[in-house]
């Protein structure tokens, strides 16, 4: 296969997975949602739910790539598959519906594991997954532009499904697409998994990064991730309360994200170091002002800074990088 058609594959599948990832969560959450009067705390606790499968799935790929060699890797993970696949389709259990006034938490995040855990588990997984075997095939191309793309598919699956998806498909629906396309993500992730078999190349000795390097990366990412939480909080209830306005701030993280790992180009870090201080001093003056300004300034400002508070940590993470 030549190496253009050899990256295009493992760019999809990584897209694929990374829409799939961030659709399950709406679709499935909304279609119990009524089985539990509605109540935002089963948006929370599917929040929780998702957010921890989440990192077991990031913690499941770095375990695999540092114990198994590339071959063992793709024979569990394609196992794996198997068994998720044959939990399709994605439909919650009626018998799982509340019957009393017990406490509704351990029964939802029962039913997100039993209809759910595995498939989302898997979809976790995959990014830093096939980016450590695209580097097992490729030793002279770095993976990180899949990093970008990854983000990009769940930016765009962020922004779909609002103005696309649930306004034109009932959950039945959107369960059952949602199925397929899992289907087709197995099938095409299994054959990247026999593919990097085939074309796996000895890999060069590695230097770990020292802890100073590591810490680095942890704040650099963390910063971000807890700004838009904070921004979205606040243009979402002391701001204003429009619907989806919370999305703003999270597909601005996500731009971000694709920007810096996309391409060196997008992130400047002098012009960048120039801009931070004069739009900190914007948001003390929104913060001092805010009664008194309209509410689009408002969140104009507001997403302004995190947009460029994301850049800037982003832009160092990517810089910062590893270079094998």
């Amino acid at each position: 296969m030549q190496a253009s058609l050899r990256r295009m594959l493992y760019a999809c599948v990584v897209f694929w997975s990374a829409l799939l990832l961030l659709l399950v969560q709406p679709v499935l959450t909304k279609a119990i949602l009524p089985w539990f009067g509605g109540s935002a705390g089963v948006w929370t606790t599917s929040m929780l739910f998702f957010q921890t499968v989440l990192l077991l799935g990031y913690l499941y790929a770095h375990l695999l790539h540092r114990t198994l060699a590339l071959r063992w890797q793709i024979l569990l993970h394609c196992a794996l598959l198997v068994m998720a696949v044959l939990m399709l389709p994605l439909h919650p259990s009626v018998a799982s519906k509340p019957s009393g006034g017990a406490d509704p938490v351990p029964r939802i995040l029962g039913l997100l594991f039993s209809s759910a855990g595995l498939p989302y588990f898997l979809l976790s997984a995959t990014s830093p997954l096939l980016q450590s075997w695209f580097a097992s095939t490729n030793r002279t191309e770095l993976p990180w532009r899949l990093f970008a793309i990854s983000n990009l598919g769940s930016l765009v699956a962020l922004l779909s499904y609002p103005i696309l998806i649930e306004p034109r498909l009932t959950v039945e629906d959107q369960l059952r697409y949602w199925s397929l396309g899992f289907l087709l993500f197995a099938v095409s992730c299994a054959a990247t998994g026999l593919l990097s078999w085939r074309l796996e190349k000895r890999a060069a000795a590695t230097v770990l990064p020292r802890w100073p390097r590591l810490f680095t990366w942890l704040g650099l990412a963390a910063v971000p991730s807890v700004l838009w939480l904070a921004v979205a909080n606040q243009i979402s209830q002391d701001v204003a309360a429009i619907p989806f306005l919370w999305i703003l701030p999270l597909a601005l993280y996500l731009l971000s994200f694709f920007l810096t790992f996309e391409s060196d180009l997008w992130y400047r870090p002098r012009l960048y170091k120039w801009l931070l201080p004069i739009a900190w001093t914007g948001v003390l003056v929104v913060v001092a002002k805010q009664s008194s300004l309209h509410i689009m300034w408002t969140i104009v400002l507001y997403s302004f800074v995190l947009f460029l508070c994301c850049m800037f940590c982003h832009g160092e993470l990517a810089r910062l990088r590893p270079e094998s």
